[in-house]
Order: C-alpha cells, then sequence, then structure tokens
C-alpha cells in the first residue's frame, strides 16, 4: 500500500504550525526533490527513529530540501548511532543526501 501524505500533514507530523509560508516552503521543497512521493510517506517513521538519537528532520531555511540533522550537545554514542541510522535510511530508500561541511547536518536532495 502506497501512502502519499499532503503538504499539510507532512508539516504537522514534522512538528510545524501550517501558515501561508510553511504551506509555500514545504511545496516548494516537495518540487525540489526528486522523486519525492515515493519515499515522503517515511519521513516521519525516520523523524521518529532520529528522535532517539537526539536528531529530527526539518525544513532548511538556506536551501529548498529538508534536512537531518542532529542536537550539537549529541553525545558520541548517539552521534554514531544517528549516522548510522541516517546511511541506513538513505541506502534503503536510494536517497542522495548532501551531508554539510563541519556539521552533522544532511540535505535530503530525492532518490536516486
Amino acid at each position: 500500500m502506497h501512502l502519499e501524505f499532503t503538504p499539510e500533514a507532512l508539516l504537522a507530523q514534522l512538528g510545524y504550525t501550517i501558515t501561508d509560508q510553511t504551506l509555500k516552503q514545504i511545496n516548494t521543497i516537495i518540487k525540489n526533490t526528486r522523486k519525492f512521493d515515493v519515499f515522503s510517506a517515511h519521513i516521519p517513521s525516520f523523524n521518529d527513529a532520529l528522535a532517539v538519537e537526539k536528531g529530527f528532520i526539518a525544513m532548511s531555511n538556506s536551501q529548498d530540501y529538508l534536512k537531518i540533522k542532529c542536537n550539537e550537545d549529541i553525545s558520541a554514542d548517539n552521534l554514531s548511532a544517528f549516522t548510522t541510522l541516517v546511511k541506513h535510511w538513505a541506502d534503503k530508500y536510494k536517497l542522495e543526501l548532501k551531508k554539510v561541511d563541519n556539521k552533522n547536518t544532511y540535505y535530503i536532495l530525492g532518490q536516486n
């Protein structure tokens, strides 16, 4: 079964208030992300899994992509688990990620 999230549902799942601005931003991100509809249904569960390792998915303020990020005060164990989880998810859904230099942040560019 294939579920497709509406922009409003995705915003709510990621903890955003639904406003004209956030709707505009998420719609731009969806259009900019290759094959977004193929993996979008898995974003909420991945966000929940990231939370265990002090990570989360958010809309980027500087790029038209979703980003995967962890808290700055993360422990070495959590950081290792966070990195492993991100790699596993990217491999499983054949996603191209762009790592931000010197940060534990990745942009979700889309599916290969």
